[in-house]
């Protein structure tokens, strides 16, 4: 009994080895192998090299020239602003202009809020003699490039709404002068500004940062008779508004979605069907604003 016991296990063993054989075979040569079979130390060097692939994102800024400008009362130097993002691939840089003035406003407004905060951060000190001298330039654009690397350092700063309006504000000015003048083009190139810097700054900001850009940019589309570019961007805005509760911009952008949609025959059903069950329940609450009236009383 036990010798035929002994022949029956041995023949099983060679059916085992095959099935694990097989087994093995179907794994990818590529496939990680699972946790459970990874020492300590393989599991630290797999974590580090996650968080190396994963590097947290961060905007850098790079003050790379500078510009001489006078008029018949007036000379000062403005600074080129290059906003990066690292951690990831940004092939695309965008910039701005500022004078020192707005430097030295934007701190001040800062102290304001964070005076304890920014203890040690310091803004470059303003010259009464020699702002001009292309030492004394080149000096100072160096000292406010540092300047906005250590006030990116700052939490608080980051996420202040006072952040993206230093970069932003006077773009958006003249883009709803322009935009009330009726010159929608020139809006457009800088509403475009406006939007690629905030993008860059979404991460530490409010979501809705970008809804008042982007249906500026719709309606200049649609009055340059651009419809699918007009199109795109009131869809690019809807989101947060339907996330973040802006009612008085939701009902606004489905109205406009709605026309440009039968202008391109879209299918428009879900986007009525949407603007009716809000306006029943928030009736009183919704704004009867077109959304081009709602653009420009933004900055009026």
């Amino acid at each position: 009994m036990s010798s035929m016991l002994l022949i029956s296990c041995l023949m099983a063993e060679p059916e085992r080895n095959a099935e694990d054989r097989t087994e093995k075979s179907l794994k990818s040569p590529d496939e990680p192998p699972s946790s459970s079979s990874l020492t300590t130390k393989e599991l630290q060097q797999n974590w580090r090299a996650v968080k190396k692939r994963e590097r947290p994102v961060r905007l850098l800024f790079e003050i790379p020239s500078t510009r001489v400008i006078e008029h018949v009362l007036s000379k000062y130097v403005v600074y080129e602003i290059v906003v990066m993002r690292s951690g990831s691939f940004d092939s695309h840089r965008v910039s701005v202009e500022r004078r020192y003035r707005d430097f030295f406003r934007f701190h001040h407004k800062l102290l304001e809020e964070f005076n304890e905060e920014l203890e040690e951060v310091v803004l470059p000190r303003k010259l009464l003699t020699g702002n001009f001298s292309p030492d004394v330039i080149s000096e100072r654009r160096l000292a406010l490039q540092d300047y906005m690397a250590k006030l990116y350092d700052a939490r608080c700063v980051r996420h202040s709404p006072h952040f993206p309006k230093f970069f932003t504000e006077q773009e958006q000015t003249r883009a709803h002068g322009l935009l009330r003048a009726g010159q929608f083009r020139l809006a457009v190139e800088q509403l475009q500004t406006v939007l690629e810097v905030q993008e860059k700054l979404l991460p530490w900001q409010n979501p809705t940062l970008i809804v008042p850009t982007l249906s500026a940019l719709a309606i200049c589309y649609r009055d340059l008779e651009e419809p699918e570019q007009a199109f795109s961007a009131a869809q690019r805005a809807l989101p947060p508004t339907r996330r973040y509760g802006l009612k008085h911009y939701r009902a606004s952008l489905l109205n406009l979605l709605v026309d440009l949609g039968y202008q391109l025959g879209r299918p428009v059903a879900q986007l009525q069907e949407e603007l009716i069950v809000l306006r029943d329940a928030e009736r009183g609450e919704v704004s009867s604003y077109s959304l081009k009236e709602l653009v420009v009383h933004e900055f009026t």
